[in-house]
């Protein structure tokens, strides 16, 4: 089976480069998706073109309507949709849900285009003078969209920028691309008109048409800080505006005052789920203070040793596999390396056995520092980092420092500690108590320093900002019998 673009409504195959695609769970090769060129990128983009007067200039409520249309869909169509994911992706069932669930909440926030999108007025700003604010469409979109989040992601990018008027051409994974392709169906089914979300497949090629093409005014991006940089550089060097989203180390901070058994349960989920295949994810646990560590260590390893890993369809299984083959050897490169460089592997997931697909256990490793391959690089694999440290400043200093700054958590029973982290550290999303701090929809998701390139983070309210560009306008009906001549330069007095 070939995964067919989507251009203009129509689906398109016959590319003459591709790759195959395969269940991560069996290893087994279950379709191929063909690779766009240039040119067929220019057909998606001259489809997104065409389509954008229409859309642009469609009603309001109309385009909520989509929407609302849109939601009920996927809600009704959420097994179908996860099972697309588990399948080419590899998490396991539930997560799939969640995964949709969430990107559900940005469609929701999208239906409330009609208020999102109101400009502001001033009455008589000088006499007989009022100003007024409108918000309109960039114009032609481009998304791209990483493996890990199939479908989440993709909502959180497109629901907005369709919201605002624009129209999209969305290149997502070519790891798992069926669930973007099922999504532009179901926009289709909801009442979009065809051409206003195209799909496209590929790779660099694919890409770098997109950051390119002049009709293309705004690119939207989530995947690794290297690709992130390299986006944001070439396609604002070509005029666009550009947010692209990178990698991230996210630390969790566990104080003396934490209830360690609820900060095990937590570190447990957050740095295992999804096989560590989250931006999210917690991948360097911070105990403060010996005697935190060697008290929360054998509760953490006492949850990973009840794990249930398998194929993601089970529904007793609990972590299903990695990706590729390429990245289950490279993130078991992290864990064999660790000794070498000075770290205690407490639990060796490399060690653990399977008879088929990509699958590898889970790992804790102890007394890690920076400078470490395993904590400085992003690993984005079941493998979670120990650093010890003596306070709670040189935990928070340990955090600021660290050129990620996507997200991060500390547990405490302690409000003052609390509200002090809060000031103190320079990361762009906080949990207190909460290991996976990803903000609810009416709210902005984005890091700091290297997990983010471009002023806007990603879905909510400053996604609306980014979609759209403001427009001012001034206006005046005098008295005719008021005209003259007036050489100055204009005053509001």
């Amino acid at each position: 089976m070939e995964i067919p673009h989507l251009i203009a409504g129509r689906e398109v195959t016959g590319d003459l480069r591709g790759g195959p695609i395969f269940n991560p769970a069996t290893g087994e090769q279950i379709a191929s998706v063909g690779f766009a060129d240039a040119a067929r990128v220019q057909e998606a983009i001259a489809a997104a073109s065409a389509a954008l007067p229409g859309w642009r200039a469609t009603g309001l409520i109309k385009r909520a309507d989509v929407f609302f249309r849109l939601r009920q869909l996927l809600v009704e169509r959420s097994p179908e949709l996860a099972a697309i994911i588990t399948t080419e992706h590899g998490k396991v069932f539930s997560d799939a849900l969640g995964e949709i669930s969430r990107g559900i909440e940005n469609v929701e926030f999208a239906a409330g285009l009609v208020h999102l999108l109101k400009g502001d007025y001033s009455e008589q700003v000088a006499r007989g003078v009022d100003v007024h604010s409108i918000k309109q469409p960039v114009g032609v979109v481009a998304c791209i969209t990483p493996f890990n989040f199939p479908i989440m992601v993709p909502l959180w990018m497109t629901a907005s920028a369709i919201a605002c008027g624009n129209t999209v051409v969305l290149k997502p994974s070519e790891k798992d691309p069926s669930a973007s392709v099922f999504l532009a169906r179901l926009f289709a089914e909801a009442g979009l008109p065809d051409g206003v979300l195209n799909v496209v497949h590929g790779d660099a090629e694919a890409v770098n048409a997109l950051l390119d093409a002049p009709e293309v005014k705004a690119v939207s991006f989530v995947g690794s800080t290297p690709i992130a940089k390299a986006i944001y550089a070439r396609g604002t060097a070509n005029g666009k505006r550009v947010q692209a989203l990178g990698g991230a180390k996210n630390h969790m901070i566990v104080m003396p005052d934490a209830d360690l058994d609820a900060a095990a349960d937590a570190a447990v989920s957050a740095a295992y789920g999804a096989a560590g295949e989250r931006c999210m994810a917690i991948s360097v646990l911070v105990p403060v203070g010996e005697a935190v560590a060697d008290a929360l260590l054998p509760k953490i390893a006492e949850r990973m040793a009840k794990l249930r890993i398998g194929d993601g369809t089970d529904p007793a299984t609990e972590m299903g596999p990695l990706i590729t083959a390429a990245h289950r050897d490279k993130v078991a490169g992290y864990v064999t390396g660790a000794a070498a460089e000075g770290a205690e592997v407490v639990v060796d997931g490399t060690a653990t056995s399977f008879d088929a697909g990509y699958f590898i256990g889970t790992s804790l490793v102890d007394k890690v520092t920076p400078g470490m391959r395993i904590y400085d690089d992003e690993i984005f694999g079941p493998v979670l980092a120990v650093v010890r440290v003596n306070s709670y400043d040189e935990a928070v200093a340990l955090v600021n420092a660290n050129p990620y700054a996507n997200g991060t958590a500390i547990f405490t029973r302690d409000g003052g500690t609390a509200k002090a982290f809060e000031f103190d550290i320079e990361v762009g999303m906080v949990g207190i108590n909460v290991p996976i701090p990803v903000p609810v929809g009416a709210f902005s998701f984005g890091g700091w320093r290297n997990s983010l390139f471009g002023d806007s983070h990603i879905y909510g309210p400053e996604s609306i900002h980014f979609y759209t560009r403001s427009k001012v306008i001034t206006s005046r009906w005098p008295d005719p019998s008021e005209s003259q001549v007036n050489l100055g330069f204009p005053s509001n007095h």
